[in-house]
């Protein structure tokens, strides 16, 4: 594990090429900064001045001050080979030295709290990260890598030294690897590292998308998270891992005595998820894209349920290899999402399950993908499957406000109006195509 207590962090510092503080906007996008490493512990104490209305969901511009301060327990020194980087993620504070509601990381930093001081439980989060690597950021007839599927390599892949190069730049810093293959799609891929608590797994996400991206230029790649890049073909999923103890480690899922194994708590902690699924699918899949994935009978998990190692159900019982190992798996969010309201929200909703005893109902029985349904706009049986109708949800949600915060709430909420509006009033080849003649 690194050593970050500051006299370790400031002997670091000294071989790093620059020292850069990460955070995120309210959409997830990354924003960095680069501060000077000989004044780190004034930057600790006081942190750095930043204008947050140029943030999306930040700030006005006639209240725009706000200050970032490093996380100390997140510090890494990210070894490229030619370079090292200081690496933090922040915080952002008000002038007046509280935390800024609207800070993405303070939503997940309350869901923490909560479960932990009104709930007495802490969680353990591992999520799979899935992306794809192209050789350039647009789209041509020389956009794939390679011509792979699922779990295979060929001669000179180039997606598998990417991956391998990736994993070794994480260990170097740390951070351990479960295993790494290639996805379904060509060009796609798949890492998965080992779990830990939402916090500092939510600040690993950083850094995995900074290495990554990071990594596959050095390669004259580029890697992206975009969901869905390709009609017909598998999105890129950010399947989420949970599972909760008491603070003192005895974990809570687990029940012998209960069908399944799976403790009542988990019951209704999953039945918080499919209560408020359809409210917070803005959140866990945040992007007019993602909504491409979501068709009935492919792909993402769009019926509102849980299945024992069903992976058509939207939260799935994976096979544990013991009673400690017991979780459940959000299948429904992708990566283009902000991880730390999608933990939030997360957990702020399986929380309210346990709070209310929420029914999760009968596990799902067969393939969710082969249900024969007549097709309605509207079906709360469904996640919302575009984008509009994911925002008409959260919009009368009461759940997501509380969460979140008022505040957080409505400028996501303001920023996703804004995206739906420019998407709704921009004239498509589909529509060319289909209109055209007429």
């Amino acid at each position: 594990m690194c050593d970050t207590s500051l006299p370790a962090i400031r002997e670091q510092l000294k071989q790093a090429y620059n020292t850069k503080l990460f955070f995120t906007d309210l959409n997830g996008r990354l924003k960095n900064l680069s501060v000077n490493p000989n004044e780190i512990e004034n930057i600790m104490e006081n942190g750095v001045g930043i204008d947050g209305s140029s943030i999306a969901g930040i700030a006005t511009v006639d209240n725009s001050d706000r200050v970032l301060k490093p996380v100390m327990e997140s510090f890494r020194l990210v070894d490229f080979g030619d370079r090292k980087i200081g690496f933090f993620v922040g915080q952002l504070f008000n002038q007046d030295g509280s935390r800024t509601s609207v800070d993405p990381r303070y939503a997940l930093e309350r869901a923490v709290e909560k479960a932990a001081t009104e709930n007495e439980m802490k969680f353990l989060m591992g999520p799979e990260h899935e992306f794809f690597l192209f050789n350039s950021d647009e789209m041509n007839a020389d956009t794939h890598t390679d011509k792979l599927d699922y779990f295979s390599s060929g001669a000179s892949d180039i997606g598998d030294v990417v991956r391998q190069e990736i994993v070794n730049v994480l260990e170097s810093c740390g951070v351990k690897y479960e295993k790494t293959h290639h996805e379904v799609t060509s060009s796609q891929h798949e890492i998965n590292l080992e779990p830990g608590d939402p916090l500092t797994i939510a600040d690993r996400t950083i850094l995995f998308e900074f290495v990554t991206k990071e990594v596959a230029a050095q390669f004259n790649l580029h890697a992206t998270f975009m969901s869905k890049p390709f009609t017909g073909f598998n999105r890129n999923a950010f399947h989420i891992h949970c599972s909760f103890s008491d603070l003192d480690g005895n974990g809570l899922c687990y029940d012998e005595n209960c069908p399944h194994g799976l403790s009542d708590k988990l019951m209704h902690f999953i039945g918080g998820l499919t209560t408020h699924a359809r409210a917070m699918s803005i959140v866990q899949a945040s992007t007019i894209n993602s909504y491409k994935a979501y068709v009935l009978g492919k792909e993402a998990p769009i019926v509102r349920g849980w299945g024992l190692q069903n992976r058509s159900s939207m939260v799935r019982i994976p096979h544990a290899l013991s009673t400690g190992a017991t979780r459940m798996e959000l299948r429904c969010p992708d990566a283009t999402g902000n991880i730390y309201l999608q933990f939030a929200t997360l957990i702020f909703a399986g929380l309210d399950g346990i709070e209310t005893k929420a029914d999760a109902g009968q596990p799902d029985m067969g393939s969710t993908y082969k249900q024969e349904t007549q097709l309605k706009v509207l079906d709360e049986r469904f996640l919302p499957r575009d984008f509009y109708p994911a925002l008409m949800e959260a919009e009368k949600s009461t759940f997501l406000p509380q969460a979140l915060g008022e505040e957080l709430f409505n400028n996501y909420l303001n920023i996703k109006i804004a995206q739906w509006d420019e998407y709704r009033t921009t004239i498509t080849d589909f529509e060319h195509q289909k209109y055209m003649h007429i």
